[in-house]
């Protein structure tokens, strides 16, 4: 099988270089695997461009592929669409990926291989690549959400403008999670850690989000699913039928997100903390989504600042909760409005199992625009909408892999 090495040196903390030159090379050495091409990214969209031309120089009898990729969550996302986006004249090969954690959140291998205290920092680092050179070649399917970016429709005759498209490997949102995406960038520069996130959630903690939104159903159970605590399952949605599946929700939104792959979004960020369950029972692509809505609370009478104030205290208790091994989807409200563990209560995050789901922003609410796709800021324009959609490979032979 082809080997390739790619890794991104300008990742996280800037030591992917000397990480592979300690520790990747020679445990490869070791097990005697020498890469046919090991090469550094030089800029944002060159790792795809790197596996697009190995893939050509093998020829059109395409073999599976092996690629060690030392990166963070969004060089694999840059990866994964730029290969979407070059042309071919049949299917790519299955690609393999053993995975090296280089960059800052690092979601889709704490998902993978979830963290502990007693991990020696160097060997945490190494499983995947251990996966790959221990003969096994155990790999999963990743499964992948295909987020798409419409304008709005354009009579006859002008001519619709074209739609965007964007495909993510760990994490597609709107609302707060994209408004953290989207300032964090600015933070990155004087803070390259993930503390940044937390910063820039503090600076958008009392903002809403109005838009529509609509979750349909996967293959497979045929209507939208969303968690019951008191079961600990996942059980059809009260508004989702054989007949009539789709689920309508209305805002506002003070957290909307869905995940591909993973159960967290850092190490100890158990944001869809079932998530997993989807790649381990083998059944069809699923997007598990996590959903806030002021409007549930009872104690909630009108949107105003003072009520985003202190509905932003919930808000700051559900991510908290989060990061206590995924609490969060056990919260409810207690008659009162007070968040409780116990009960039989609203619960205060809707978690929901679902095929897909189409987010349509109001069009004076600007920061309902904002998509977040692994990272990757997306705008959607006045008037139009956002799709995503959960999507598995087409067959074994095609799509990505990683080696667990």
């Amino acid at each position: 099988m082809p080997v390739l090495v790619i890794y991104n040196p300008v990742c996280g903390d800037r030591t992917a270089k000397a990480f592979f030159d300690n520790h990747v090379f020679p445990l490869l050495g070791q097990n005697n695997i020498s890469p046919d091409k090991v090469i550094a990214t030089e800029s944002s969209g060159h790792a795809g461009k790197i596996v697009a031309d190995f893939l050509a120089g093998l020829g059109d009898d395409h073999p599976p592929v092996s690629v060690v990729l030392g990166s963070g969550d969004g060089t694999l996302h840059e990866l994964i669409n730029e290969l979407n986006d070059t042309p071919t004249s049949k299917p790519l090969p299955r690609i393999h990926l053993a995975l090296v954690p280089a960059g800052t959140a690092n979601a889709l291998y704490s998902s993978l291989f979830p963290p502990s205290p007693d991990d020696d920092p160097v060997q945490y680092k190494l499983k995947s690549v251990q996966a790959f050179v221990s003969g096994n070649h155990r790999s999963v399917p990743l499964n992948l959400a295909v987020n798409v970016i419409s304008p709005p429709h354009a009579p006859p005759p002008a001519k619709p403008a074209p739609k965007q498209v964007s495909i993510s490997a760990v994490v597609a949102s709107t609302a707060l999670h994209a408004s953290i995406l989207y300032d964090s960038e600015e933070l990155r520069a004087t803070d390259p850690t993930i503390g940044r996130f937390k910063t820039a959630a503090m600076q958008n903690i009392t903002r809403w989000y109005y838009a529509s939104l609509k979750l349909f159903p996967r293959t497979g159970p045929g209507v939208v699913e969303v968690y019951d605590p008191a079961t600990g399952s996942f059980v059809p949605h009260e508004a989702s039928t054989e007949d009539d599946p789709i689920v309508d929700l209305v805002g506002p939104f003070a957290y909307f997100l869905s995940t591909v792959n993973v159960d967290r979004l850092e190490p100890a960020f158990r944001i869809t903390p079932k998530a997993k369950d989807v790649l381990e029972e083998g059944s069809t692509a699923a997007l598990d989504v996590i959903i806030v809505r002021p409007m549930r609370d009872p104690a909630y009478t009108m949107d105003s600042d003072e009520a985003r104030k202190a509905f932003s205290e919930k808000s700051v208790a559900v991510l908290t909760a989060a990061y206590q091994d995924g609490a969060h989807i056990s919260l409810r409200y207690d008659e009162d409005g007070r968040i409780v563990a116990e009960g039989d209560g609203p619960t205060v995050v809707e978690y929901v199992r679902c095929g897909g789901w189409e987010w349509e922003p109001d069009d004076v609410d600007e920061r309902a625009h904002f998509v977040c796709a692994d990272g990757d800021i997306l705008t959607i324009p006045p008037g139009g909408k956002a799709t995503s959609t959960a999507a598995t490979p087409m067959n074994d032979k095609t799509g990505f892999a990683l080696y667990v």
